[in-house]
């Protein structure tokens, strides 16, 4: 083991985590509701705004880690009823996310999609250094609980885990007509919860909290083996679309290498240039500015094909700039 906790310890990660038990359960979860109601709605307001500050804020509010890590330490307990409801808390927290950011969205006057706002692009994709990211913030999640003089650190592990942003992605892009990046914030969240719960459940067994937990005379029951080689095969298993999703990034990364260099010459030779290179959906997406009249796209899509980029599909989007000298009366 790293190393032991006392049964006091026991005593008050039971009392932080557990919101069901105890005699301040009605406060606990009145707390833990209004709470993911304006973690919501924090979320919500930062993605429609595009603000990184804003959906920050919301992080450090949101309460769903408390269920999370009280669903590992169930685990660890072996207490079959307390795993159910700690796992019944986050899905209906989860789906209170997801109803409160649909209906916020329907306020929105434009449609809230990958493509018009970075918030969601960062959220639809995730990828296998999302899942690594995630298991480490769980391992300090579970650290900061058994060890209560570092307890300063879990406003950082809210900030580095995404769990309500995520969560208001799926319910925006979904009133926003678009269940594919739904379906890929979705599966953000699951990576998340799903890494904190094995992370949390390996960190509780290595201190010791079962037997602090028997010491204390806390209710513990007989802990197979295969519950949590259950929990570690859900990581594996989620590892699989994760790298996937990191493949994807990394040919649509090339792509835009590729294409890169070929668009540049292409727009400076009529005294352009390239303002923004990106694969989305599957399409090369090049944004070139110039001045008026406007740019010849002859000749690129045979550049592109000489590049290696025969079967990808080209949007080319066309700003016109310039200036015009206003001179001020004397």
């Amino acid at each position: 083991m790293l190393g032991s906790v006392a049964p006091s310890d026991v005593e008050r990660m039971m009392d932080r985590l557990l919101m069901t038990e105890g005699a301040t359960r009605h406060r606990k979860l009145s707390a833990f509701w209004v709470l993911i109601t304006l973690a919501t709605v924090i979320a919500s307001a930062g993605v429609m705004a595009d603000s990184t500050a804003t959906v920050i804020g919301a992080m450090i509010v949101a309460p769903l880690m408390t269920p999370i890590l009280g669903t590992a330490l169930s685990v660890v307990l072996s207490r079959r009823r307390l795993i159910l409801v700690n796992l019944g808390m986050v899905v209906a927290g989860a789906a209170c996310v997801i109803v409160i950011a649909y209906l916020l969205g329907m306020t929105n006057h434009t449609l809230l999609v990958a493509d018009t706002n970075a918030q969601i692009a960062a959220r639809v994709s995730p990828r296998l250094i999302d899942l690594l990211a995630a298991l480490a913030t769980g391992v300090v999640g579970a650290f900061a609980m058994v060890r209560s003089d570092i307890s300063d650190t879990l406003p950082g592990v809210a900030i580095a885990i995404s769990l309500v942003p995520p969560l208001a992605v799926v319910g925006l892009t979904l009133e926003s007509g678009a269940p594919q990046q739904a379906v890929g914030a979705l599966l953000l969240f699951g990576t998340n919860v799903t890494a904190i719960i094995a992370t949390g459940t390996v960190v509780f067994l290595a201190y010791g909290v079962r037997q602090a937990a028997s010491e204390l005379g806390a209710g513990i029951g007989v802990l197979h083996r295969a519950t949590v080689a259950v929990v570690i095969a859900a990581v594996a298993v989620l590892a699989v679309p994760l790298g996937l999703g990191s493949w994807v990034v990394l040919q649509q990364e090339l792509i835009a290498a590729r294409a890169a260099p070929v668009a540049t010459e292409w727009a400076s030779a009529q005294g352009w240039q390239i303002q923004d290179i990106s694969v989305r959906q599957g399409s090369l997406r090049i944004v070139a500015l110039g001045p008026p009249p406007t740019i010849q796209e002859a000749g690129l899509r045979e550049r592109l094909d000489r590049a290696g980029l025969q079967g990808v599909d080209v949007r080319v989007t066309l700003v016109l700039g310039g200036s015009v000298v206003l001179v001020g009366g004397r």
